[in-house]
Parts: structure tokens; C-alpha cells; sequence
């Protein structure tokens, strides 16, 4: 049985595993990377690291790569640059296509796409750069209230995120968060339970898998704590009632479809203790995949290993033209 499924694996073609790259989140990604790569090997794939800040991209059509795993997180990776590039080369791969990957990317588009389908996400208000001078920014809280939340629009893993307290933090925040975007995205701070769902698949056939509780220290889901803390606590399944875990699902089955996702994603939302309703925060379209990672954790309580879980997403690997 298992020369088998060797055999099966290794007509998947010869596979890249594209990690690291050149965005804020290159660390991270090297880490989800190598996690997929063993996880491929050992069933098998005939497949090998591939670090495009390290070697031109070209080199992939060059060597005669039949598919890509994309385990790049941050720009350049999931922000449908790199889906473009395979799409010239007719190289299939994991995850989203190039415009629901670029929209996903912007959480500023993301909102507008989910408020167009009707689809709850925290208000908010976007500061582009002739926009971010004292007097504006201290009007924020006024609109949003206090606390508030000030992020850059196009990063992920919580990178330049503040919290504001007061009306006085607001040029350091949006100081921090204009290091990594000329672009501001302010946010109501919704007070309540961080939760996280994951999906599999495109259209119709897509299914949402067992949402994930998130207890962070303080509250505070940062980098450090997602990935190399292991003071947070995680919740699969997530103690929530039957009814709420459904409504939960709904709604990111339905953001994800609205942006057109395919293949894989993850949904990031908060279930506010004011109103009991989910709003949806962010849609992740290339997930992480390390040891800390919550799309293995929720795969594994619906019962598919991450060795299954790697094969599944790479057996999936498509083409837009392909559609």
C-alpha cells in the first residue's frame, strides 16, 4: 500500500515548495515552508525548497516544475504577484488566484467587497498619505471610538498593529503601521473572542472546517505570540455552541466565496461579547503552516492529518486559465 501511494504522489510532478521570500513575514514563512517540504517528502512527492528571494523565478519553468506549493506569507507571496507570474508560465498552484489574492491582500478592498455582500466586518475608515496629518488623525476615535485598532492595510501576521487607548496614541500608531504601507486603516476594536476558521476547496464544493478559539495573553495576538510563544491558548473544538460554530462557518464560507478563494484560506474574526455576532477581520489565502499554525490544528480536529493536509492543498493546485 504504501509503494502505492509513493507511486501516486510522485505523479504529482516535480514540486516546489516556494518559501521565504523577501516580505516582512520571510521568517515565518521559512518555517511553514519546511514543515510542507518534510511533510511532502515523506509521502513520497518528488519535491524541493525553493526561496525566490534567493533565485529568479524563471528558473522554476526552467528546471521543469509541474506544480508550486506557495508557502510565502506578506507581499510578494499572497498578494497575487507571484500567482501572476506562474500564471505566465502555465506552472499550477496552491491557493487562491491572482485577483482573489490581490484583494484578500488589501484589507481596505476586502471590507469593501464584504460590505457589498451584505457581510459583517468591524467599521472603519482608511487614511491614504495626504490624509494622515494630526488633526485628522485625532478624529478617528471620535468616529470609531476608543479603543481602536490602527493597522497597515496590506501586511499580515498583526505586523504594525497598535491598540490605541487615547486620543494621544494615535500619530505613534500610525507611525508604526505608514514602516510598513503609505496607507492607514483604522478599525472599531471589537471587544470580544478572537476565533479563526479555516476553509478547503473553491465555489460550491468549498467547506468550512472546526473554528479555532484564540486566548491570547492580554488579548494581545502579536507575531510573537502566534508563532513562537507558547503562552497562547487554542481551542479546537472551540466550546462554542452548536449554533453560534454554524453561524461562524456561514459566514466565512460566504466571505471567502465572495472573494473568490479557492483551494485554501482562513478567516480571522471576532465574536463580540456586546451583540453575541461574528465580524469578519481579515481572509488569510496563503495560512501558515508551522508547528503554532491554525489551519493544521483545525484540519486535525475534522480528522486529516498534516501530511494529508499538504497532499490535499497540492493535488488541488490549479491555474486561473484552468477554470
Amino acid at each position: 500500500m504504501t509503494d502505492f501511494v509513493n507511486m501516486a504522489n510522485t505523479s504529482l510532478g516535480k514540486t516546489a515548495v516556494l518559501m521565504g521570500g523577501d516580505s516582512a513575514e520571510r521568517e515565518v514563512s521559512l518555517m511553514s515552508g519546511h514543515g510542507v517540504l518534510a511533510a511532502l517528502q515523506s509521502q513520497g512527492v518528488d519535491v524541493q525548497a525553493f526561496d525566490p528571494a534567493e533565485r529568479p523565478l524563471h528558473q522554476l519553468k526552467d528546471q521543469g516544475f509541474a506544480r508550486v506549493f506557495i508557502a510565502l506569507h506578506g507581499r510578494h507571496g499572497e498578494d497575487g504577484t507571484v500567482q501572476g507570474a506562474l500564471e505566465l508560465m502555465g506552472i499550477p498552484y496552491t491557493g487562491s488566484g491572482v485577483m482573489a489574492s490581490a484583494i484578500a491582500m488589501d484589507k481596505v478592498m476586502t471590507k469593501r467587497v464584504w460590505l457589498a455582500e451584505g457581510l459583517p466586518t468591524p467599521r472603519w475608515c482608511w487614511l491614504p498619505p495626504g490624509e494622515q496629518g494630526r488633526e485628522r488623525l485625532l478624529k478617528v476615535p471620535d468616529e470609531l471610538g476608543l479603543p481602536l485598532i490602527v493597522k497597515p492595510p496590506r501586511e499580515g501576521s498583526s505586523i504594525g498593529v497598535t491598540k490605541v487607548q487615547g486620543y494621544s496614541q494615535m500619530q505613534d500608531a500610525a507611525a508604526l503601521a505608514t514602516r510598513y504601507d503609505p496607507d492607514l486603516l483604522c478599525e472599531q476594536f471589537i471587544d470580544g473572542i478572537e476565533l479563526t476558521c479555516p476553509v478547503l476547496g473553491q465555489g460550491a464544493q468549498a467547506q468550512a472546517l472546526p473554528v479555532v478559539r484564540i486566548d491570547a495573553p492580554d488579548g494581545n495576538y502579536d507575531m510573537h505570540h502566534k508563532y513562537y510563544s507558547d503562552d497562547t491558548g487554542y481551542r479546537c473544538p472551540s466550546g462554542l455552541s452548536a449554533e453560534v460554530e454554524a453561524e461562524v462557518q456561514r459566514i466565512t464560507l460566504a466571505a471567502y466565496r465572495a472573494l473568490g478563494c479557492r483551494g485554501w484560506g482562513r478567516a480571522d474574526l471576532m465574536l463580540s461579547l456586546q451583540d453575541g455576532c461574528a465580524y469578519l477581520l481579515e481572509m488569510n489565502t496563503s495560512p501558515g503552516m508551522t508547528g503554532h499554525s491554525l489551519v493544521p490544528m483545525s484540519a486535525r480536529a475534522a480528522g486529516i492529518g498534516y501530511e494529508q493536509l499538504c497532499l490535499q492543498l497540492l493535488a488541488m493546485a490549479t491555474l486561473d486559465s484552468a477554470r
